[in-house]
């Protein structure tokens, strides 16, 4: 998980829209983004989406439309997202979450790639997992 940075920009704002499905947030340099939520999904910094370790990232699928269920603060650094899918394991420190904003372009080209590469859709359903559910760590 990346920590917060001395000097980082901080959240002024952050709004959930829940139609759009987007969530809104405006930082201390003026930088504001709306990061959509399928992205945050995707993306999410939690074990079980990264693995414990280089090349063992789960590949998203079947997130366009997921919602955000709550979204919890952690600390004076970071939130953690519930999701509609049952995914409520990452947490997503300010830093985290400018990144999402700030790269978010480059993010999705990278998520089209990862999808292409490995043969399935934006859209299609995850497998069922193997078993693997990080409760023993």
């Amino acid at each position: 998980m990346a920590g917060l940075q001395n000097g980082a920009p901080t959240p002024q704002a952050i709004t959930v829209h829940g139609q759009s499905r987007v969530l809104e947030v405006s930082f201390s340099d003026g930088a504001r983004f709306r990061i959509p939520f399928e992205l945050m999904r995707v993306y999410s910094p939690s074990a079980e989406v990264q693995g414990h370790g280089p090349g063992q990232e789960v590949l998203q699928t079947g997130k366009r439309d997921v919602e955000l269920s709550a979204l919890d603060p952690v600390g004076n650094y970071a939130v953690q997202p519930r999701f509609s899918d049952g995914h409520d394991t990452g947490i997503f420190s300010w830093d985290y979450l400018y990144f999402l904003g700030s790269q978010e372009q480059k993010l999705w080209d990278q998520y089209a790639s990862r999808l292409k590469a490995a043969g399935v859709a934006r859209d299609d359903a995850m497998p069922i997992a193997g078993g693997h559910g990080c409760a023993s760590h």
